[in-house]
């Protein structure tokens, strides 16, 4: 694969010291004898990684090379999925297992039938077009929920420039109807999201609030969203991505540093995992920068992060949360 190689080296001392604790609730999440894997590497931009259990593989994009990988869980081999894949970015699987996309090339939501045609669900909000959707999520009655900044259209190497025609938002696509409404306009930057356990409450990231980047929570009703409350704040120069969320409700957030000067960026790169409360349990160390994860594997507790290079993954002791 094109692109730059990271050396990596599986811990050989256990526990890996690069499950950092922070809490005492947080040493329940790791397994003694599990260490971190990097799967592939060679990527441009690692994004959206998503799992497909009933195949045994996981998808990830590689937003500046226009394509999506395939990684095999029966061979570790990497192989490309689709490509052009519209500068694809965030990825989730709808309620009939289908795959659905957020597409920066296109600035439009797509659906992968199962015989591989590719359905436009989404490129227009009240006439003009989208910005760049960024992440997705499904909701447990079907809604797909996206959020929209205007990364992927602020230059040339993750989509094309344009000028923006939308405030950043986050919006929701009718299950029955199709139709798209927009149900936030004041984040800054929204990006990864995602829903609490039980579906009553969604996540937010705000990743270009000052000074810090936050987490926001809030009450879903349909497609209605209220009760909006600060869950998360980071604090410093730490700066999230996507999220990921466990069947306890505890939050596993793509991190890395901020760029601020005189902070060395290899202390926050990683994944911060916090309590469904907004406590931080624990640090996963990782080479890199890590831009999204999910859960999968045979029992739902791999952690596939796609971290800048590069693809990592690590047995922990949860599961991811399954709507």
């Amino acid at each position: 694969m094109s692109g730059p190689r990271i050396p990596f080296e599986t811990a050989t001392r256990l526990p890996d010291a690069a499950f950092e604790i922070l809490s005492p609730a947080g040493r329940e999440l790791r397994l003694f004898s599990a260490c971190v894997e990097q799967l592939a590497t060679g990527l441009q931009w690692a994004e959206g990684p998503v799992w497909f259990g009933d195949g045994r593989y996981l998808l990830v994009s590689d937003i500046p090379n226009d394509r999506i990988l395939r990684w095999d869980d029966c061979s570790g081999a990497v192989s490309v999925f689709r490509q052009p894949a519209g500068n694809a970015n965030g990825h989730a699987r709808d309620l009939a297992g289908r795959l659905v996309s957020c597409e920066h090339l296109g600035r439009r939501i797509t659906r992968t039938e199962h015989d591989g045609r590719i359905t436009v669900l989404a490129d227009r909000f009240d006439g003009k077009p989208l910005n760049s959707p960024n992440d997705i999520t499904v909701a447990a009655d079907g809604g797909i929920w996206f959020t929209d900044p205007e990364f992927g259209i602020a230059s040339d190497w993750e989509g094309l420039r344009a000028t923006p025609e939308q405030p950043h938002g986050v919006y929701r696509i009718d299950p029955v109807s199709g139709e798209l409404q927009r149900v936030l306009d004041d984040l800054a930057g929204p990006n990864g999201l995602a829903f609490s356990p039980d579906g009553s409450r969604l996540y937010v990231v705000e990743s270009r609030a000052q000074p810090h980047r936050l987490i926001w929570s809030y009450a879903v009703d349909g497609s209605s969203l209220s009760d909006k409350r600060l869950l998360i704040d980071a604090e410093g120069p730490g700066a999230f991505d996507g999220i990921a969320v466990d069947t306890a409700g505890r939050l596993w957030c793509g991190f890395g540093g901020g760029g601020q000067p005189g902070v060395d960026p290899a202390t926050l790169d990683g994944v911060r995992v916090y309590s469904a409360q907004g406590e931080p349990l624990a640090h996963i160390h990782l080479p890199e920068r890590c831009a999204n994860l999910c859960f999968g594997g045979a029992k739902g507790n791999r952690l596939f992060m796609a971290s800048s290079h590069s693809l990592y993954a690590l047995y922990v002791n949860a599961r991811g949360a399954v709507l």
